[in-house]
């Protein structure tokens, strides 16, 4: 049985404590938060203790930690936690700095400790089996990816202001996603932004619609489309052009009945946010956390990969500014 320590009991700890204490491989053992009243309350929904971070690192009995705190902690627990040998399982992103996230890899790499990052979108049933079916030949060699993700609304200008920027605190999903489904990552990002949807975004130094295209030592190409604002829901979907086929992940909608009259075909409209869309995806990414860490399966995600999808988000940053391409270190 692993036992786990919580660090953060915000909406992303809720989610991940659910999984916890679901799996029949773990426990939740312990939660902090910088709100003492907030890790008392979720504690309390699952038997467990409230109790600082500090506490939870220090506690030999933990095995692992979920870091599930602000962006700017992300570092510095991770480090933390592996000093005192835990196993991590890290949201996104490892950091809002790239080098900072690189002096996070080289002190983890010393203490052996397993790091995993959060890209949940991996462990989606739908981008899995598209994943499956590229790497079983079905559509022959990948040539172009096309990723679209539209929030259904823009968070609030506060949030926005210490995010990171689109490209490191939306976009990073997508980046890591092509990594995933090409195999491999891009040697060129070339990145256009705008603030369209909420000029408080743009004053505040972001954008909210983007386009970045990636570009393949061996000439393939990866196209992807983000904007804080799509009306009608949450649309994600997934677009792979092989050269002998086509494989499409589409969105999940509300519920699958279709209407058909002289007036049209009408469906229903894709689920709302990312918790309706994306429960069943958190699940399978902790069930592989705790196999890796249970069974001494692969790490699905690594420290590495979270790093690899930084950097390209970093770069899609410059590429928006500057109006040029910029190219991926080896």
């Amino acid at each position: 049985m692993l036992k786990v320590g919580l660090l953060g009991a915000g909406r992303i700890g809720q989610v991940h404590a659910v999984n916890i204490a679901n799996n029949s491989r773990s426990t939740l053992v312990a939660v902090s938060d910088v709100f003492e009243d907030a890790a008392k309350k979720l504690a309390d929904q699952y038997g467990a203790e409230a109790r600082t971070s500090d506490a939870i690192l220090k506690d030999p009995e933990i095995d692992a930690v979920l870091i599930a705190t602000s962006t700017d902690t992300h570092s510095d627990l991770i480090e933390a936690a592996t000093a005192a040998g835990k196993a991590v399982l890290c949201e996104k992103p490892v950091d809002l700095s790239l080098e900072r996230a690189q002096a996070c890899l080289e002190k983890v790499s010393k203490t052996g400790r397993p790091v995993m990052i959060g890209f949940n979108r991996r462990f989606d049933p739908n981008f899995a089996a598209l994943k499956s079916a590229s790497l079983a030949g079905e559509i022959g060699k990948s040539e172009l990816l096309s990723v679209t993700s539209f929030d259904p609304a823009p968070p609030p200008v506060s949030y926005i202001k210490v995010s990171g920027g689109l490209f490191r605190d939306m976009m990073i999903h997508d980046f890591d996603m092509a990594n995933f489904l090409m195999g491999e990552r891009p040697v060129t990002v070339r990145a256009v932004g705008s603030s369209i949807v909420d000029p408080e975004i743009g004053a505040a130094g972001d954008v909210d619609t983007a386009v970045v295209t990636l570009t393949y030592a061996d000439g393939r190409i990866a196209v992807i489309k983000n904007s804080r604002r799509a009306v009608y829901g949450y649309d994600q979907r997934v677009e792979l052009l092989g050269a002998e086929g086509l494989l499409q992940a589409n969105n999940m909608l509300e519920n699958t009945v279709v209407k058909s009259t002289t007036a049209g075909v009408a469906s229903a409209k894709p689920t709302y946010f990312f918790l309706e869309r994306y429960m069943p995806a958190y699940a399978a990414e902790w069930e592989a956390f705790v196999a890796a860490l249970l069974d001494g399966s692969e790490l699905p995600v690594t420290l590495e990969d979270g790093i690899a999808a930084l950097a390209m988000a970093e770069a899609a940053t410059q590429s928006a500014q500057s109006g040029a391409a910029v190219a991926l270190d080896a």
